[in-house]
């Protein structure tokens, strides 16, 4: 009978073991790298979604009004600079036809003048331009106060139907005959023409911007000729208080006209604004980009009749007219974002497919993918095999050898729960497997042991007969 007791497939088993660990480990860092490629892409695409190209409606007046113009020179700029920002402008047969559209929210952005009814929603992105109030009186004529002009002839010079009901209001006029005496001046009439003694004008109020009004020399040239006098407006402060549409506004020495100096010291007026608005629910990030773009592009936005060539921030005051939109004035004060506030939305969105994706990998590796661990309840068999084999041990070394296969399952078990490759299922009766073998093979053990010493007892050692003599009797000889 052989001495060599059946070996133990532990290499096998070891090389299983490994392969299962090493595909399962592959496998979770292929899902990692996964997830956070495609987390990545989702914020991106987001990113992209949110801050990618965008149109803006701009509702404007007539194709030739200065907010018509300026819409166009700004649709311009955006694209040249190959910003994300796209502009619709949109027609209307006049301002206050687009500020209605703007009202009824079919507008991202309008151009209002401070005097027109205010939409609710309106939000300043950016002060476009001031109109100034000249008060102008033939010759030497002064003008005291505007309450002389009540029930006398005036003429308006300027560019819109609007600002005759401007001049009525701050006239305090109502309708009536009197309100007839406020009139436009016909198109093209120039200063001396109005104050000519024909045409029947007391006064001239012109509504001028006030960077045309600096370079416009025919107030210079009608000077020169004794044609007007500029007055002051000394209801300044009380109009400014009674309609908050106006500014008062100082005329500095030498505005008009330099020589002769027009006026000859600073003089109190009134004026209005010219304001580029937005939609109260644009977002921050918009409304503070947009209003960058045009402070920063204001000297390529003026248009050269002088609107728009001295852009100024919005008024960021609580009491302004209109308010100013927040991500507008955000940018004007300066308040820059910290980290957290400027890419929250990006972080709470790359959390969230962080956590989406990463579930779902998670589901297809433990349903799936996986390399399932052996059971433990399945290495009961390999001891059962081994306790079948006991009986057939007739010696303590092939015992040892059934010992040794017995010791390394238990080894391989062990290791195998540590790094997961074999599962708690059936764990107990591994155990008991286990403990019933390893009792069998003790029990076997004793059995040899007593087997060999009654062997020994049974069969003593043999005389040694090579020296003993033969000696032939006579009998048998």
């Amino acid at each position: 009978m052989s001495t060599e007791g059946p070996t133990a497939p532990t290499e096998p088993r070891r090389t299983l073991r490994r392969k299962v660990i090493k595909t399962n480990q592959q496998q979770v860092l292929l899902y990692v790298v996964l997830t956070l490629l495609l987390s990545f892409v989702t914020v991106w695409a987001g990113r992209a979604l949110l801050h990618n190209s965008e149109t803006l409606t701009f509702a404007v007046g007539a194709p030739n009004s200065d907010e018509a113009l300026f819409a166009t020179k700004l649709a311009a700029l955006l694209k040249n600079n190959a910003s994300r920002f796209r502009i619709k402008i949109v027609n209307n047969p006049d301002n206050a036809r687009a500020l209605a559209q703007f009202d009824r929210r079919q507008a991202d952005l309008a151009i209002l003048r401070t005097d027109a009814k205010v939409p609710p929603r309106a939000r300043t992105l950016a002060i476009l331009e001031h109109d100034l109030v000249l008060l102008l009186g033939p010759g030497n004529k002064k003008i005291k106060s505007l309450a002389e002009l009540k029930k006398k002839k005036v003429a308006v010079v300027a560019e819109n139907e609007s600002s005759l009901a401007f001049v009525r209001s701050i006239l305090d006029i109502p309708d009536g005959p009197d309100a007839a005496k406020i009139q436009m001046a016909p198109q093209g009439a120039t200063l001396d023409k109005l104050f000519a003694p024909s045409s029947g004008f007391s006064a001239v109020i012109a509504i001028v911007h006030a960077s045309r009004a600096v370079r416009d020399k025919a107030y210079e040239q009608v000077a020169k000729h004794g044609g007007f006098t500029l007055n002051a407006i000394d209801e300044a402060k009380a109009l400014a208080r009674k309609f908050p549409g106006i500014s008062d506004e100082t005329l500095t020495a030498g505005t008009l006209s330099a020589s002769p100096e027009i006026p000859d010291d600073d003089l109190d007026t009134i004026g209005l604004e010219w304001l580029l608005v937005a939609q109260s629910k644009m977002s921050l990030t918009t409304g503070g980009d947009l209003a960058r773009i045009v402070y920063e592009n204001k000297s390529a936005l003026g248009l050269d009749n002088g609107f728009a060539t001295r852009i100024e921030p919005a008024s960021t005051e609580k009491d302004a007219f209109v308010m100013a939109h927040q991500g507008a004035a955000d940018y004007i004060n300066d308040d820059t974002k910290s980290f957290m506030d400027k890419y929250s939305d990006m972080m709470y969105l790359g959390a969230a497919a962080l956590s989406i994706i990463g579930s779902i990998f998670a589901a297809i590796y433990t349903k799936i993918t996986r390399v399932a661990p052996e059971k433990a309840s399945k290495l009961s068999t390999a001891i059962l095999d081994i306790g079948e084999r006991i009986e057939h041990a007739h010696s303590l070394d092939q015992l040892e050898c059934l010992q040794d296969e017995l010791e390394g399952i238990l080894r391989g078990a062990v290791i195998g729960l540590r790094d997961g490759t074999i599962s708690t299922d059936g764990l107990d009766t591994f155990k008991l497997g286990y403990e019933f073998v390893r009792d069998e093979i003790g029990m076997r053990r004793d059995y040899l042991k007593r087997h060999a010493a009654e062997v020994e007892k049974a069969d003593p050692v043999p005389h040694d007969d090579s020296n003993v003599v033969v000696v032939k009797t006579a009998q048998s000889a």
